[in-house]
């Protein structure tokens, strides 16, 4: 479990460290500098490369989940199972608002599915092979209500933008400290250019630092989005079948083979416990069950 939290987080904070050397390496930060940039250019500049990332991968998600699950879109129904699903997830759809999904299924063991896509209108639903082998069609019904209440409330879209912005927040306040720093160990002398190593040290620790709590940020609202998507699936798919859908799914005990970058994005994630669960994509199913229960 710590060995996946550790990876979730090198990955985002080494976006952000990656970006940094790369502007070093190419002299962005030192053009910037010696064009005399203010506070109103480093955030142009944090932002095209805070939000950019962040929009980037959004715009390709739908490819990457393919190609990472091995997911396979349903072109033509090849039986009744995928007759069904495609029947489902229309249906669903219809009701929510949103249009048509693509609609596909990947061979993984565990019960899972997950959503993802550009737009409410381009999105994508896949569900796990082991889902459909362990849940009866009312469970299955209600799995598919909670991703299409993920893409009717732009849970993908938001996502995002709460990571860029985090990203370009981690990106001015790592480089406004590194200045002041780098000034009190020059004495307080104006440094042309870039500035000198204790900046540059500086800047890199403190965007893993920074990084860290944003992280926290992102997966307290990845949090919260679960319980608004349990509640849409209840909606569409009737409280009792959510309530029995998300009960057949601590059977999977916090386990997942979806990969780091759309785990997020799944309706299971893994299992933490104390300081660990800040850094959880997913509540508890206990938590997410009471929720249900106690909603009016």
């Amino acid at each position: 479990m710590f060995k996946r939290i550790a990876l979730f987080l090198a990955t985002n904070i080494a976006v952000i460290a990656l970006l940094s050397i790369v502007c070093h390496l190419l002299g962005v930060d030192q053009w910037a500098a010696q064009r005399g940039m203010g506070l109103g250019g480093l955030i142009i500049f944090a932002s095209i490369f805070g939000m950019g990332g962040a929009f980037i991968s959004l715009a390709i998600s739908k490819w990457t989940a393919k190609m990472s699950t091995g997911a396979k879109v349903i072109e033509e129904p090849r039986n009744e199972t995928e007759r069904w699903l495609l029947e489902t997830v229309r249906r669903h759809a219809e009701k929510a608002g949103i249009g048509m999904p693509e609609v596909a299924v990947y061979d993984a063991p565990e019960m899972n599915a997950f959503a993802t896509g550009m737009s409410r209108n381009n999105a994508l639903v896949a569900v796990s092979t082991g889902l459909l082998q362990q849940m009866d069609r009312e469970q299955v019904s209600a799995v598919l209500g909670h991703e299409i209440g993920h893409v009717a409330n732009g849970d993908m879209v938001t996502l995002t933008l709460i990571q860029g912005v985090l990203n370009t927040l981690v990106i001015i306040a790592a480089r406004i400290v590194g200045r002041l720093i780098d000034s009190w160990l020059s004495g307080g002398r104006e440094r042309e250019g870039e500035g000198g190593i204790g900046y540059f040290v500086t800047v890199m620790v403190l965007q893993i630092v920074f990084g860290l709590f944003a992280s926290m940020i992102v997966m307290w609202f990845s949090r919260w989005r679960e319980f608004r998507a349990d509640q849409a699936g209840a909606t569409l798919a009737g409280r009792a079948s959510m309530v029995s859908a998300l009960q057949r799914l601590s059977a999977n005990h916090g386990e997942t083979s979806l990969p780091q970058t759309i785990q997020a994005f799944g309706i299971a994630g893994h299992l933490a416990s104390g300081f660990k669960r800040l850094f959880m994509s997913h509540p508890p199913i206990e938590e997410r069950i009471a929720a249900l229960q106690n909603a009016r």
